[in-house]
C-alpha cells in the first residue's frame, strides 16, 4: 500500500444524543411512592415515604417477618448504597416463594 491510501481514512461524523428526560416521582394522597419487585416466584408491592426508618412487611415489624439478619441486611442494601439509611419509612406486601426470595422481591421494589 501506498501512503497516501492510508491516509485518505475520513473521521465518521457520530449523531449526538439528547440526554433521556426523566419521569417527574408520583406519589399518593399520603405522600408514598410505590413500586413493584420481584425475586423467583416472590411478588413485593411496596411504598416509601421519608419517616424514622420503619419497615413494616405483610403488617408485621421486620424483625418479625424476617427472623434472619441477613434477610434484613438485604432489604437495607439499597438505602446503604445512597447514604439513606434510616431516613425513610417502607410499608410492603410480600407473596409467594420463600423468605429469601420474598427480601429479595422486597429489595427489588426499594431500589
Amino acid at each position: 500500500m501506498s501512503e497516501t491510501a492510508q491516509n485518505t481514512v475520513q473521521p465518521i461524523d457520530i449523531p449526538k444524543v439528547d440526554t433521556p428526560q426523566v419521569a417527574p416521582q408520583k406519589l399518593d394522597a399520603s405522600g408514598r411512592a410505590y413500586a413493584t419487585g420481584r425475586r423467583k416466584t416472590s411478588v413485593a408491592r411496596v411504598w416509601i415515604a421519608p419517616g424514622s426508618g420503619k419497615v413494616t412487611v405483610n403488617g408485621r415489624d421486620i424483625e418479625n417477618y424476617f427472623g434472619r439478619p441477613v434477610l434484613r441486611m438485604v432489604l437495607n442494601q439499597p438505602f446503604d448504597k445512597v447514604d439513606r439509611s434510616g431516613q425513610f419509612d417502607v410499608f410492603c406486601t410480600v407473596s409467594g416463594g420463600g423468605l429469601s426470595g420474598q427480601a429479595g422481591a422486597v429489595q427489588h421494589g426499594i431500589s
